[in-house]
């Protein structure tokens, strides 16, 4: 497998978790605000992290995270974060986990391609362009009447700004990866200074220690932050911020099978074919682009007469 591969297989692993977050919460049917269960989960799951990288000895060098540019990147990505969970979350509770999850998803490849492009000049590739306008159509079909039960538009908007916030971490996180700072220490400063930033907002924080709110956090403080993070950071470093943003489109489409499994909620035929779209853009995405020949002229020596 190649290394390109390979950072494809991560950031999509982490998709995978991510996916689990909406219909987590939905499951788990918590009374505690969204912006408590954010809080906890980002300050639980950084410091979970953050021990993980101490165990391995990779705390040196963290004092490159308050230098030159690697401070803007945290503080961008760790507002981004906040920022996405307090409007994720809250559009969950109000459209559900799988809508929510497609509209937050469908938003973030485009936002991720442009801020690439406009942050770091980053080449958007035709596979790019092409799996991208697939994945979107995809995800807007997913949103025509009858292709979902319940459409709230307070929750569509928390979404769409769940998507703008995810491309904006998403950019900024590869910034930082690029850059001297230790990439894990970063990625855990960045959780656990979103997750500070989200405790003054929350509300019933007591709610938090009821047993499913517990049992709610556990998960999405470990498999769905710790194990999600370690992914996508291992990904990000093999591809480029345009194609983790697609690549993140898997989300939506586990959400949605999670949703049909276990939730009880209904696949009508144009989620199934918005789902098709969206998986063939997710394939399209991950073609590597042949590389260019060297068409540059070879000075050969001139013969001897």
């Amino acid at each position: 497998m190649s290394t390109a591969a390979r950072g494809s297989a991560a950031v999509l692993g982490a998709a995978v978790l991510w996916g689990t977050v909406g219909p987590a919460q939905v499951l788990a049917a918590s009374g505690a605000d969204p912006l408590a269960l954010g809080a906890a989960r980002l300050v639980v799951g950084g410091f979970v992290l953050l021990g993980l990288v101490g165990v391995r000895g990779r705390l040196g060098r963290w004092r490159t995270l308050g230098r030159g540019p690697a401070l803007g990147w945290l503080l961008l990505a760790a507002a981004s974060t906040a920022a996405y969970q307090a409007a994720f979350l809250s559009s969950v509770v109000r459209t559900g986990a799988a809508l929510s999850t497609v509209v937050a998803l469908g938003v973030a490849p485009p936002a991720v391609g442009v801020l690439a492009r406009l942050t770091g000049g980053e080449r958007l590739t035709r596979p790019w362009l092409l799996g991208t306008f697939a994945a979107v159509a995809g995800t807007a079909v997913l949103l025509l009447p009858g292709a979902t039960v319940h459409i709230d538009t307070a929750g569509v908007l928390l979404g769409i700004l769940g998507g703008l916030c995810y491309g904006a971490y998403t950019v900024a996180a590869k910034r930082l990866l690029d850059g001297p700072a230790p990439a894990l220490v970063a990625v855990s400063a960045t959780l656990i200074l979103g997750g500070a930033a989200l405790l003054p907002f929350a509300h019933d924080l007591p709610r938090l220690a009821e047993p499913n709110s517990l049992a709610l956090v556990g998960w999405l403080a470990v498999p769905a932050t710790t194990l999600g993070y370690l992914l996508f950071v291992s990904g990000l470093r093999h591809v480029t911020a345009a194609t983790a943003g697609t690549l993140s489109l898997a989300e939506p489409l586990i959400a949605a099978v999670l949703g049909l499994a276990f939730l009880g909620e209904h696949l009508p035929w144009p989620a199934g074919v918005g789902a098709t779209l969206l998986l063939a853009g997710l394939v399209v995405a991950t073609v590597p682009t042949p590389a260019q020949p060297d068409t540059t002229p070879v000075a050969t020596p001139s013969r001897l007469h």
